[in-house]
């Protein structure tokens, strides 16, 4: 299957999304077309550095100069300490405004990577290359990069778009099972919130996307990166109130994420337990009727995620999701459908309605 490439239409901040199986030797080629400088700094973790390697020689062989620098894998990394030690080596490396940033690795690689590259110098060009199926879904698209505080997930952050993303779905071969079914989380926010259609794949094709075969994986990738292109070009900032939509699920797992501590869940079992709290608040203000948590909540479990939450205090996460970017003045705001493959944001949502939700679906201790 030949490579495809979709467009993020930004005006002179537009670039391509390479979604493809293969041709690393082309990697170098694609950076080499979007940067001038010469010199790259490879971003990475441990638990992708065969990966990275891989990485570092097609840009070589394309002529860049390049440097790798391996972080230790988790959620827990994704901080402003591990963000200044960055600032450090590309000092040291004598990094500037044409030293090229390629985030290899998930979501959190590519959220630490992008926001130093946002931040250095005052602005690094960047290449995301991910390696999970959250990452080349989600997280490498659109521009949003931060890092982690203690009272709320991803509260430091900027947006800073990427040259170019290059998608090789051969790095799923090697994502542990855990984290390719947390990546189809995101997956399925794309179906509830944008395109019904998509959803009814998924529907079709659960045994086929489990078992990873290559035409189903590289036909989800492809369409969830034009649906979140989609919503960024018309949103790029979030000014609009559209592409909030894309957080659909979040306000509540950014909260469990904080709650438990960082890498107690994985970010699409957070978001999957979240969509199933968001589906049943909906359902509570008369917005969908119950058969869309069924057919929301039956697709998760088929996906094997999470659609109940652990006894957490409800104060917690309440302080949590107050703590969420969408709040305005301590009143909630949640991304809610209306029907599926459509998604609003509600405003001035009633607290005891979501108190009632979350303790509905916590397990019992």
């Amino acid at each position: 299957m030949a490579a495809e490439l979709v467009r993020v239409q930004l005006a002179e901040r537009s670039y391509d999304i390479r979604v493809g199986s293969g041709g690393g030797h082309e990697l170098g080629a694609f950076a080499r077309s979007r940067t001038t400088g010469s010199q790259s700094v490879v971003v990475t973790d441990s638990h992708v550095l065969p990966h990275a390697v891989a990485v570092m020689d097609a840009l070589m062989a394309a002529g860049f100069n390049a440097h790798l620098i391996v972080l230790r894998p988790g959620e827990s990394e994704k901080t402003l300490a591990n963000a200044s030690y960055l600032y450090d080596q590309l000092a040291e490396k004598g990094a500037d405004r044409h030293t090229l940033i390629v985030a290899v690795g998930g979501g959190v690689i590519g959220d630490l990577a992008g926001f130093v590259a946002a931040t250095f110098a005052r602005g690094l060009p960047l290449l995301m290359v991910p390696t999970s199926l959250l990452a080349m879904v989600d997280s490498s698209v659109g521009g949003k990069t931060g890092v982690n505080h203690p009272r709320a997930k991803n509260l430091v952050g900027a947006f800073h778009q990427p040259r170019g993303v290059w998608i090789d779905a051969d790095f799923l071969h090697t994502l542990p099972d855990r984290e390719y079914r947390s990546g189809l989380a995101e997956v399925v926010k794309y179906g509830v919130i944008l395109d019904a259609e998509l959803f009814a794949y998924l529907e079709a094709n659960v045994t086929a996307l489990l078992a990873r075969e290559a035409e189903p994986v590289r036909r989800v990738v492809s369409r969830s990166c034009r649906l979140k292109a989609d919503v960024v070009e018309q949103d790029e900032r979030e000014t609009t109130g559209l592409r909030a939509i894309l957080n659909y699920g979040h306000t509540f797992a950014h909260a469990f994420e904080t709650v438990a501590g960082y890498g107690a869940w994985l970010h699409g079992e957070a978001v999957a337990a979240g969509m199933v709290c968001a589906g049943r608040l909906a359902y509570a203000l008369g917005r969908v009727d119950e058969a869309f948590c069924t057919r929301q909540e039956r697709l998760l479990e088929r996906f094997e995620l999470p659609t109940q939450i652990e006894p957490w205090p409800i104060d917690e996460l309440l302080q949590a999701m107050r703590s969420d970017k969408k709040t305005v003045a301590g009143r909630l705001r949640l991304v809610l459908s209306s029907a599926l493959g459509k998604a609003e944001v509600v405003a001035d949502v009633p607290e005891a309605q979501v108190v009632a939700v979350l303790e509905s679906l916590r397990r019992e201790e």
